[in-house]
């Protein structure tokens, strides 16, 4: 008994003390799906961001290893004896296009790799939220 008592005293001293006016309120559902429509844009954005730099970075390193092949066709030179003749500077430096070579293309292949994935979360993202509408871009 003593115990229901001091309940409704607690009860009636927080309604006091609060205000009894102070009812539960949920947020209007504009303002959840604004909530909710700018979580969803944040991370569609920051996919957007990393695939664009990604394939700005593929296309410059694609042309820096394109310049590199022609570079080394240059000094390979085109006699069937060449590689008996060869300078040993023109040897050093072809030993560095194929390093450069080498780390370009497989440069290329990771970014090649980080493009698909970074393509396969936007759609999933877009399939996963059908109502979300991205901005849109303007024109040039």
């Amino acid at each position: 008994m003593f115990q229901l008592f001091l309940r409704a005293r607690t009860h009636n001293f927080l309604k006091d003390r609060f205000g009894a006016e102070q009812t539960f309120r949920a947020r209007s559902p504009e303002r959840d799906a604004e909530t909710d429509r700018t979580r969803v844009e944040a991370i569609m954005t920051a996919i957007e961001d990393a695939l664009h730099a990604a394939e700005r970075e593929q296309s410059g390193l694609n042309r820096r290893v394109e310049d590199v092949l022609a570079r080394a066709a240059v000094t390979i030179g085109n006699g069937d004896d060449e590689y008996l003749e060869r300078e040993a500077l023109d040897n050093h430096h072809q030993d560095l296009f194929d390093k450069e070579i080498l780390n370009g293309q497989r440069r290329l292949k990771e970014l090649g790799a980080s493009i698909a994935h970074f393509k396969f979360l936007k759609a999933a993202m877009l399939s996963r939220f059908p109502e979300y509408k991205p901005p849109a871009s303007p024109t040039n």
